[in-house]
């Protein structure tokens, strides 16, 4: 680990933090980027880099990455670090809400990064569990610390990325603050953490641009860039250094190039890549899912749509893209004319095979349809409840299924909410809260020592001393058992050895016996075996061929 942070606050941290560019400077040594592609979890990896750049993007962030990770899993680190020559400029961005956490991560990253990117932008519900992201935007004493210590102890500069507070004001004191601590280029997300998802709505561009009126560092815009023509159009309403994308460059990754190319060129140009710099199949599929949305969209396409997302591999992709282009290729070249659409099913300014943006419905609009489907829910319950309760046998009114009305049923049901605390009965013995499966109605430390001093077992804390206890004393029997009926056949084997081990006397060949011959040998000093006192040979002896000369 890393010596505490306060350890490097003295002058050779402030040569450090002075050796390196900051602000514009900083900006036009990446090339005075203007078309950056935004860091996007499981999507920004080294492939889609390329694919992106090689389309017209200027700058791109690695994915967010989680800094306790990526301090501790080598793995993690080398994967997320992979990166090419053409690769740069390339800013490295972590989330974390622990100072010492993330700068033992920046200090790992820094020899492979220009620039190191804190993330204060994310609204998602794993940032809010997890303390990260736009849900650090309230907590600014811990901004500071995080973004004047990388700034001291880092080579490279630090930049952050924020989103908006509704008030233009709070918007801009918090810009201020991030560049008094030291934030060298500014990322903003015209949008609040609450817009996201369906509620997306369009960000607002008059808080970037009070945002750039009142600070001297660079600062990149996100948020209503789906054509090129909004690169420019933001860039003169707001005054920004350049403009980030996120989604209008997953959708059409030549974005930043002014075209709509066929969806099928893309796609296996970004293939390749992938097969080159591989990266797990799931982020693949994404990138396909995105790229082909208004294709997989139609009806006719619904079979090539399950097979993206059945597919284990980058060959079954391949084939999947290929069809889609043999199939409306010769629409595109004007060798058949294409019907296809419904009217009223989507919105394309474009042909479905050609990338172009996803445009969502405005927040009013979904909420409108939440609400008529509210309506319509509630009534059809209550309808299908008469229908049961008159017993109606009317076959022209349509009746929902008994598995659609479970469901339906199951949707009115008042949730519990989960912030109200579940009060619990306290242990007979303590004030702990008891167990709720125990039988004698006690915390586990008291049923623990009611069941070791009254040898009890207790299912529901899983504390089975009775059973244990008697488990033993069967054991100790049957090692008693074994112990005896081994000392029995020990005696007995000896009694044997004892008696097998009596002399007898031994008869010669004439009939006559010697006692000092015993099984075959002669036990007399001095006699040579096999022969008996008188001459006369042994019966073992005798018994074997006698060679004649």
């Amino acid at each position: 680990m890393l010596p505490e942070v306060e350890a490097e606050t003295g002058p050779e941290a402030a040569d450090k933090a002075g050796a390196k560019l900051g602000g514009l400077a900083f900006w036009q040594s990446l090339g005075s980027p203007r078309l950056v592609v935004a860091p996007m979890v499981d999507a920004s990896e080294l492939a889609w880099r390329l694919l992106s750049r090689r389309h017209g993007a200027e700058l791109c962030y690695t994915p967010m990455l989680h800094s306790s990770v990526f301090t501790r899993d080598a793995r993690y680190r080398a994967e997320a670090l992979a990166s090419t020559p053409e690769d740069r400029p390339l800013i490295v961005q972590f989330c974390a809400n622990n100072t010492a956490v993330l700068l033992e991560a920046a200090l790992l990253a820094e020899p492979f990064c220009d620039a190191v990117d804190i993330n204060l932008g994310c609204p998602q519900a794993i940032a809010r569990r997890g303390h990260y992201g736009s849900f650090l935007q309230d907590d600014w004493d811990l901004l500071k610390d995080m973004v004047s210590t990388l700034h001291a102890r880092l080579s490279v500069p630090v930049t952050c990325k924020i989103r908006v507070f509704p008030d233009v004001g709070r918007t801009v004191e918090y810009a201020r603050m991030l560049e008094a601590a030291g934030c060298q280029m500014l990322t903003v997300h015209g949008r609040t953490r609450e817009q996201k998802g369906p509620l997306t709505g369009l960000a607002s561009w008059p808080h970037i641009k009070k945002v750039v009126e009142s600070v001297s560092i660079p600062v990149i815009a996100n948020g209503n860039i789906q054509y090129l023509r909004d690169v420019e159009k933001c860039i003169a309403e707001t005054g920004v250094r350049g403009v980030m994308s996120a989604e209008g460059n997953l959708y059409n990754p030549a974005i930043f190039e002014g075209v709509n190319p066929p969806c099928w060129d893309l796609c296996l140009e970004y293939l390749d890549l992938a097969e080159q710099y591989p990266c797990p199949t799931s982020f693949a599929r994404t990138h396909l899912f995105k790229m082909l949305h208004h294709l997989l969209a139609l009806p006719e396409n619904a079979t090539e749509r399950q097979e993206i997302a059945k597919g284990q591999s980058l060959t079954d992709f391949r084939g999947t893209v290929l069809k889609l282009r043999d199939r409306f290729l010769p629409c595109h070249e004007g060798l058949k004319v294409y019907s296809g659409i419904p009217d009223g099913t989507c919105n394309l300014m474009l042909p479905p095979w050609l990338c172009q943006p996803y445009v969502r419905i405005p927040p009013e609009e979904h909420l409108r349809k939440l609400a008529d489907r509210q309506i319509k829910t509630e009534s059809a319950v209550a309808g299908q409840k008469r229908g049961l309760e008159e017993n109606d046998d009317d076959s022209s009114t349509p009746q929902l299924s008994k598995k659609k009305l479970k469901k339906l049923q199951h949707s009115q049901k008042v949730k519990p909410n989960p912030h109200i605390r579940k009060i619990q009965e306290k242990c007979s013995e303590c004030a702990n809260p008891l167990g709720s499966k125990c039988g004698f109605k006690l915390c586990r430390a008291c049923c623990r020592k009611a069941c070791f001093a009254e040898k009890k077992d207790c299912p529901g804390h899983r504390i089975l001393t009775k059973t244990r206890y008697e488990k033993l004393l069967q054991y100790q029997a049957l090692e008693a058992e074994a112990a005896a009926l081994t000392e029995g056949t020990r005696v007995e084997c000896a009694e044997r050895n004892n008696n097998s081990d009596s002399e007898a006397p031994v008869h010669t060949v004439d009939g006559s016996s010697n006692p000092n011959l015993t099984n075959g040998k002669n036990t007399s000093q001095g006699e040579t075996a096999g022969n008996s006192l008188d001459g006369s040979m042994d019966v073992h002896e005798y018994s074997k061929p006698m060679s004649i000369n």
